[in-house]
């Protein structure tokens, strides 16, 4: 069972949450798949909290003796879950990175070789010693 207390702050703590997410849509700071998966976030806490007994069935299902403590761990494996997507995400980025980064470095690379050597880009004392 839920406390009075426990349920308005989880309403109020989801309608934080949300309004976040919209502002940051709106100054195009987040991605809508990203503000999809919080949205929908704070609709489900929503819900336990307006109907407690949809989370009280669900603890019980699962032997945990206490409504919170259920919601507790609900909370936790969900951002496990967003944290490991975020990975994956991640190393797909930094994968993407390397690529470009030697595409970039070949393309440099064929660059000079086919204009020759230029002064431009090279050190000071490369020209210091070109002048004398």
């Amino acid at each position: 069972m839920m406390t009075t207390l426990f349920r308005i702050v989880l309403i109020a703590a989801s309608v934080g949450t949300f309004a976040i997410v919209m502002q940051k849509i709106r100054n195009s700071k987040m991605r809508l798949e990203d503000a999809v998966f919080w949205v929908l976030l704070c609709v489900m806490f929503v819900v336990f909290a307006v109907f407690p007994a949809v989370a009280d069935t669900l603890a019980a299902l699962l032997g945990i003796y206490s409504t919170a403590n259920f919601l507790f761990l609900f909370m936790i494996f969900i951002l496990l879950m967003k944290t490991f997507t975020m990975s994956l995400h991640i190393s797909e980025l930094e994968k993407k990175i390397e690529e470009l980064t030697q595409s970039l470095a070949l393309s440099e690379y064929e660059h000079r070789e086919e204009n020759g050597p230029q002064t431009k880009g090279r050190g000071r004392e490369e020209e210091r010693t070109e002048r004398t």
